[in-house]
Order: C-alpha cells, then structure tokens, then sequence
C-alpha cells in the first residue's frame, strides 16, 4: 500500500493536509474533481484502487450551504452517499478512514457548546446531507473517525476571511451577522489535527476506541463579526479599514439558515489522541497577511 489518500485535494482542507504532509514527509497521494467526483461513483473506487492507500482521509465534500437547498442530490452525492461509498472501500481493506463532517449538523439552539453524544438537527439540506453521512458510516464495518468541524479558512480558496479582504478593496462599510456564534478553524491547524492523529494510528496501531465522532475546531469562540473585526486588526494599517456594523440574521437573509450558536465542545478529541487546535486568533494573522499579498492588485 502507498501510504494516505487525501481525497478533495482541490479544497482548503486538502490543500493544506498536502502541504502539511509534504512538509513532514509523509508518503501521500491526492485525489480531487474530475477525476475522483462524488456525483460519479465509479471515479472513486478507480481512484482508491489506483492509490491501493494505507488510510484515507476524506476532505472532499458539498460545501455550498446555500446552493444546496435546490441542489439535494449533489449535496447528497457529495456528503452522503459518495462518504458512504469511500468508507465501504475503507473497510473492504480494513483501513482506517478519517471523514470530516461540521458543526451544521446542529441547530444552533443549545445555548452552550455541543458535545459529541448531543443530538442532531440540521435545519437545512447541507447540514441533514452531512448528517446522513455520519449516520451512514458509522452504520459500516469502517474503522472510521469523524471530524466535525467549522467556519474553514485558509489562504487559499473561497472562505470568509478573503470575502471580508476583497470588500474592503471596494467599500468603506461593511455589514456582519452579529448574532451568529461559533469558531474560526484555520484549515492549517485542523490538517495538523488531522496528522497528529494518523501518526497516533501509524505509530500504534487501530484501537476499537477511537472508532467514532469527535468536534475539531479552533479554540475560543467569537460571531461573524467579531471574526471581521478580528480579520481588520490583523490587517496592516495600509491596507483598507472599513467601519463594519454588526446586523442580526434577519437583517441577511439566506435560502439556507444558519446555527445561531454552533460552538463545538472539543474535548473529547483532546482526551483521545491529546489534540487541541491552538486559539483561533492567533491562527488569524498569518493567513491574513498571505491572502492580501495573494489577492493583492497587480500592475
């Protein structure tokens, strides 16, 4: 076997577990759309036969909230059935398979942060997709870990923190959901979580104990605005300050709706394999800085 399938190598997830692993060496292969397509099953099991992998990391995924509400079956393939078929590959070969789900499975009605054996109640196609997901691996024989994370951002495709960058290169005024709480998780750190884990698996083998779901997210906790308020002060005084006014859910209405509160609690993961992502201000920096030199207009 050639070593980890990171699969959805076109994301921010996967870009990062690429980095990452390059960077500590580990034998690795990388799948991503066309050629290994969730809504095209038999891309994937071409694409797992062709890797012949020793673990496989799921970061592929229907990750378009919105879009999702008048595209079920996409988000099905994509965070359903297609997991379910990648996890069956997995456990055919007994490997194991790490998937990561999010923090929309929830409702957001809690008032605290959720646990792992708290109920789900996604209000919305995307988060039932990733859902049934869930419920549909842990159904199969898979030596499987689920990560359920939230609010991804890297310096490198479509996230909040470069959505936030490019506006203030176009207005002065900005308007953020105030009334949404959760945790930034920069993808760097979450593909870090994700490795220390495969090395914990690597160095000591499978354990019935780890097979389950666990909440992977930054430390702290804070809304979509205090997120771009936090983007802003990482910003160099050059670069575009905007006033930003905090508004309330209603006052941006979305097809799909948001978790009013979807902090994670994370400490299972922490008693388990002794993972902890750092806090998420001071993952923020960096990634600021490198997505304003990338996005950065050029002469």
């Amino acid at each position: 076997m050639s070593g980890i399938l990171i699969t959805g190598g076109s994301g921010q997830l996967g870009n990062a577990l690429q980095a990452l692993a390059a960077m500590r060496g580990l034998p690795f292969s990388v799948v991503s759309r066309p050629d290994f397509d969730f809504e095209k099953p038999q891309t994937v099991a071409a694409c797992f036969v062709g890797a012949l992998p020793s673990l496989v990391i799921n970061a592929a995924a229907y990750t378009a909230v919105d879009a999702a509400e008048s595209n079920p079956a996409a988000a099905k393939a994509g965070n359903h059935t297609g997991p379910l078929q990648l996890a069956e590959l997995c456990a055919a070969v007994d490997i194991p398979f790490i998937h990561v789900s999010t923090d929309y499975v929830f409702d957001g009605s809690k008032g605290q942060p959720y646990t792992e054996d708290d109920a789900t109640a996604p209000s919305g196609v995307y988060g039932r997709t990733k859902r049934d997901g869930e419920e549909a691996i842990l159904a199969t024989a898979a030596k499987a870990i689920i990560l359920r994370t939230a609010w991804v951002y890297a310096a490198y495709g479509r996230n909040f923190a470069r959505t936030m960058l490019n506006a203030a290169r176009k207005t002065n005024v900005l308007r953020v959901v105030a009334d949404q709480r959760g945790t930034p998780t920069a993808a760097p750190d979450l593909a870090a979580a994700i490795l220390d884990i495969v090395k914990i698996l690597q160095a000591g083998g499978w354990k019935p104990a780890y097979r389950g779901i666990y909440h992977a997210t930054g430390s702290g906790e804070t809304s979509w605005y205090g997120f771009a308020k936090a983007i802003f002060a990482a910003a160099p005084p050059e670069f575009p300050h905007p006033s930003i006014t905090p508004i309330t859910t209603a006052d941006w209405p979305t097809p799909a709706r948001r978790p009013a509160d979807s902090r994670l609690d994370c400490c299972k993961i922490a008693k388990i394999f002794g993972v902890r992502l750092p806090d998420w201000r001071s993952s923020l920096p960096p990634i600021v800085a490198a997505l304003i030199e990338m996005d950065a207009p050029r002469p």
